[in-house]
């Protein structure tokens, strides 16, 4: 883990300080795929510092695309002993032989250009690739998994609800190349719940809303990273919409303790939203929000609408605020308002590289 960042260790500090979390993992080896992407990383790290702070005995196998990167990302970890990498691609069959208890299946596309680009194999991860790891789930026995999902499978909800609980569902456009990303999400699932169901996996899902937090990357292509930016290079904030649409965020240390939960507390089968139901606001609130926490930056927000946006890759306009009640009662509670998962998104990793 980067030392220099703060913030980072500071999350994961807290993270790794959950006692009755460590006492689940205690001795446990835990497979996580996706493992250098923003989750991935910060469940990787957790697991190690609960070794350190509650001397947890946990080893994390990490699945990875680039060896590299990845020597890089857990240079501390690998060297500790703590973090051993499968090196593979998760739309091959895992070979892994080592006895795994616990599954964080979190490889996915996240890109919504990428979604419109590459539709294709959007689908094809997200059914082949969580189709292989069930496989690997099966094979290996192990005592829970968890397949992260995504709030998009709600698709565009009903307007009259205030909340969308894990039984409210919206439509969808089949034939719009943007619905890869949510239709894939929504047939993984039920592929999930099928090997529950016919080959007894132990797989839960947790359903994300959009997620960000200390260390995301300075070149994330999504809407909060790119307000980051903004921020750190002093450029107004230019919106291609109204900003009219409302979702609720949550925290990247609060997304992983959950995804913690449901991995140990969860019912098998079952669905959980990971969200804040506090961080409720429409895009453009946001980007003005960020602009009142930086007001040295003297950025503003304008809005400049193209002829085409087809080529953004952008949502239906919609107001999808998630309940996480369930999620709750699995012991978990969120933490972090929205203000302050920018500030520490944006001092972790935002104003030095926008120097």
């Amino acid at each position: 883990m980067n030392q220099e960042d703060q913030i980072l260790k500071e999350d994961m500090e807290i993270l790794g300080a959950d006692r009755k979390l460590a006492e689940k993992f205690s001795g446990k080896t835990v497979f996580v795929t996706g493992a250098t992407g923003l989750i991935g990383t910060q469940a990787v790290y957790a697991l190690s510092m609960m070794n350190k702070i509650c001397k947890s005995d946990i080893h994390v196998i990490a699945m990875v695309r680039n060896e590299q990167k990845a020597k890089k990302v857990f240079e501390d970890e690998i060297r500790e002993g703590m973090v051993s990498l499968y090196c593979g691609d998760i739309n091959e069959q895992i070979s892994c032989k080592e006895k795994v208890d616990y599954i964080i299946h979190g490889a996915s596309a996240t890109s919504s250009k990428y979604f419109v680009d590459h539709p294709v194999e959007t689908i094809l991860t997200a059914i082949k690739g969580t189709r292989n790891i069930l496989e690997y789930a099966k094979y290996a026995q192990v005592e829970g998994m968890v397949y992260l999902s995504s709030l998009e499978v709600y698709g565009t909800p009903d307007g009259t609800k205030k909340t969308i609980s894990e039984s409210d569902y919206g439509y969808i456009d089949p034939l719009s190349v943007r619905s890869s990303y949510s239709e894939g999400k929504r047939m993984a699932e039920c592929l999930c719940v099928s090997y529950a169901k016919e080959y007894d996996v132990p797989v839960k899902i947790a359903r994300l809303s959009q997620t960000f937090g200390a260390a995301v990357s300075y070149d994330d292509g999504r809407v909060f990273a790119e307000f980051a930016r903004c921020v750190a290079e002093k450029k107004d904030i230019i919106l291609h919409t109204q900003g009219n649409t409302v979702r609720t965020y949550c925290y990247t240390r609060d997304a992983v303790n959950a995804i913690f939960y449901i991995l140990t507390n969860g019912i098998k089968s079952e669905a959980y939203n990971v969200t804040n139901m506090e961080t409720a606001v429409s895009i453009r609130e946001m980007a003005e929000l960020v602009c009142s926490i930086y007001p040295e930056s003297g950025i503003k927000v304008r809005i400049e609408i193209p002829e085409d946006i087809s080529g953004f890759g952008y949502n239906p306009e919609m107001r999808i605020i998630l309940n996480n009640e369930k999620t709750q009662t699995l012991g978990w509670k969120a933490e972090v308002g929205l203000a302050d998962m920018y500030r520490r998104m944006i001092e972790s990793n935002f104003i030095k590289r926008g120097e």
